[in-house]
């Protein structure tokens, strides 16, 4: 009997994206960013799907989104009474959503019904594809594990590639929001922001992701940069689908609020 993963059609390996997806006031907000993930979205390929490793899912265990039609979660709290009316509504991806559960074995990876699309998500794909017509579901970031366990788990996912299935990291590699600057959405980033997110991307040149994956040996420009690493996980999902000699590009870099990095990587 065909396994799930058999029975979708095979195509051009698409690329994985990590995407700095920042506040969700980004959603409403007409600026470079937003514009960056507008223009990335026109020259992307078209995927049959759509994953989201998402910064907000974070569970015990390892759960994908099963459902046939993901309500749109607003996983926020304070902000504008616009930002909680928007939709997102697109289908779900039931069939990949499994396939998902099959091809990863170092660890049980299970369907979940629970939960939806959290602005991880839908706040970004807003932008990328506004049309809401491209299938998506969630994996979540099973937040008790080390970022070994994440970064081997994430290389499993490779097949989904091959069957049409886009992969988005969605968090931030500086994000520390106690020495924000919430007055200022343009505050100049702070220098040891700016100097990790340099050294991040020194090592994501060199394909060094050990060095990346042990981040807390970075010293202390790493330490204020991840105080925790929910949203910097997101990231090693999508370093590790990167194949030898597969291109590494920039998509977007710059900060907001002065300690968050919007920096985007597009892997293939």
């Amino acid at each position: 009997m065909p396994s799930i993963l058999d029975r979708l059609p095979t195509s051009a390996r698409m690329p994985a994206l990590f995407v700095g997806h920042g506040s969700p006031m980004n959603v409403v907000l007409d600026n470079d960013f937003t514009r960056s993930l507008a223009r990335w979205g026109q020259v992307l390929p078209r995927p049959q799907a759509i994953m989201v490793v998402s910064a907000h899912w974070l569970t015990e265990g390892t759960w994908v989104t099963c459902m046939a039609q993901p309500e749109t979660i607003h996983d926020f709290y304070g902000f504008p009474e616009a930002l909680y009316a928007i939709r997102y509504p697109c289908p779900g991806a039931p069939q990949h959503a499994r396939a998902a559960t099959e091809v990863v074995r170092r660890a049980k990876v299970a369907c979940s019904d629970d939960w939806g699309l959290d602005h991880a998500s839908w706040a970004i794909l807003k932008h990328i594809y506004p049309r809401a017509d491209i299938p998506v579901f969630e994996l979540s970031l099973d937040y008790g594990r080390p970022a070994e366990y994440h970064y081997a788990l994430a290389a499993e996912l490779a097949p989904l590639r091959e069957r049409g299935v886009l992969i988005i990291g969605s968090g931030n590699l500086v994000h520390n929001l106690r020495l924000a600057d919430f007055r200022n959405v343009d505050a100049p980033p702070s220098d040891w922001a700016l100097a990790f997110d340099q050294q991040a991307v020194r090592l994501m040149d060199a394909h060094d992701h050990d060095a990346l994956v042990h981040y807390e040996r970075l010293g202390r420009e790493a330490a204020l940069a991840i105080p925790t690493n929910d949203h910097y996980l997101p990231l090693l999902y999508v370093l590790a689908l990167r194949e030898q000699g597969e291109p590494l590009r920039y998509a977007y870099e710059g900060f907001q609020h002065a300690s968050i990095s919007m920096r985007c990587v597009q892997i293939g």
